[in-house]
């Protein structure tokens, strides 16, 4: 079943940041039989291509991914007795593509230095070889991925937050998520804030996410429909990701990255009621196989990460009320 994931009361961070009146919450899509939040899109894009006839059992499902639509196009069309070809950038996770062999899927991998944007050109040639081959869903400019989130992720946050809700954060890859599901919020609340996180440069390591400035960007993308723009640093997207952890949630890249994003947000508003509702699109689970959670600090390094963390993105952590953990050290090769 797609959708209808938990939305995670986030205790332990609160108390870390000393939030006051402020709930954070997390909406995790890992939840979702693919594991991720792109199963949304991906199920609704193709089962809108088969009613609309553009999807028939003699073509191949064609599309550029950095791996999550991927896996979810992978798992449908096993399910489905579809052909699947994806176009990932190398670098991606060791999970991910052990995870989409699994499926049978077939993967050609492009320059990791050109990065998303690389694979969507060479996704695109393809397609415009042998069209009558492909299926291209086209996630970053299909209305059906927007539509989505519309129908099922803004619907499940009015719902599961009784409606309270105050402010919405996303990071922007397609920006299917927040142009869906902020249109969605908007539409019940208008006073209800959409924050959008993107990465600080064009080159960056927080998978899933663009730096629209230096991208090519995705035609459902509406800039003016956001409230605000966060820009985060990939190492500290990667520390959120080792905090959590030690606060018993692993949260994979763009999670760590909207998270740092929700505790800036969080500090402005502490003197206040509030109620954020952040998307946590994949689990720390597929990147196991990376070196980010050998965390670099040494010894009892709870603190120590608090507080380097907060002294780069500019807050106050309430640090007296965080526990020290043991946790070895452990260079990344």
């Amino acid at each position: 079943m797609v959708g209808n994931t938990p939305l995670i009361r986030l205790h332990t961070l609160e108390k870390l940041i000393g939030c006051g009146r402020v709930e954070i919450y997390g909406k995790a899509e890992w939840f979702n039989p693919g594991g991720s939040v792109k199963d949304r899109p991906a199920l609704w894009m193709i089962l809108d291509a088969i009613l609309k006839g553009e999807l028939t059992p003699d073509k191949t499902i064609l599309e550029a991914t950095s791996g999550n639509t991927g896996i979810a196009y992978a798992l449908i069309g096993a399910v489905l007795g579809y052909k699947v070809k994806l176009i990932m950038p190398a670098n991606v996770s060791e999970e991910r593509k052990r995870i989409l062999a699994a499926y049978g899927a077939e993967v050609v991998y492009t320059d990791p230095s050109e990065m998303i944007d690389g694979a969507i050109e060479h996704a695109h040639k393809l397609y415009e070889q042998e069209k009558e081959k492909y299926f291209m869903p086209d996630q970053y400019n299909n209305p059906a991925n927007p539509l989505s989130h519309y129908q099922t992720t803004g619907p499940e946050i009015i719902r599961d937050t009784n409606g309270r809700i105050t402010h919405f954060i996303a990071g922007l890859g397609t920006s299917g998520t927040m142009m869906g599901a902020g249109k969605r919020l908007k539409e019940f609340n208008p006073e209800i804030q959409l924050i959008a996180v993107q990465p600080d440069s064009p080159l960056h390591g927080i998978e899933g996410l663009k730096h629209m400035a230096s991208a090519i960007v995705p035609r459902i993308y509406e800039p003016d429909s956001v409230d605000e723009q966060i820009f985060v640093r990939t190492e500290d997207a990667y520390d959120m990701m080792r905090l959590m952890a030690r606060c018993g949630l692993l949260v994979g890249k763009s999670s760590g990255a909207a998270l740092v994003a929700a505790v800036e947000v969080a500090q402005r508003l502490k003197h206040n009621d509030a109620v954020i509702v952040v998307m946590l699109p994949d689990s720390g689970v597929r990147y196991l196989s990376t070196c980010i959670f050998e965390c670099p600090y040494e010894g009892y390094v709870c603190l120590k990460m608090v507080r380097s963390l907060a002294q780069r993105i500019g807050v106050k952590f309430a640090d007296g009320e965080a526990q020290e953990i043991p946790i070895s050290s452990k260079e990344c090769k």
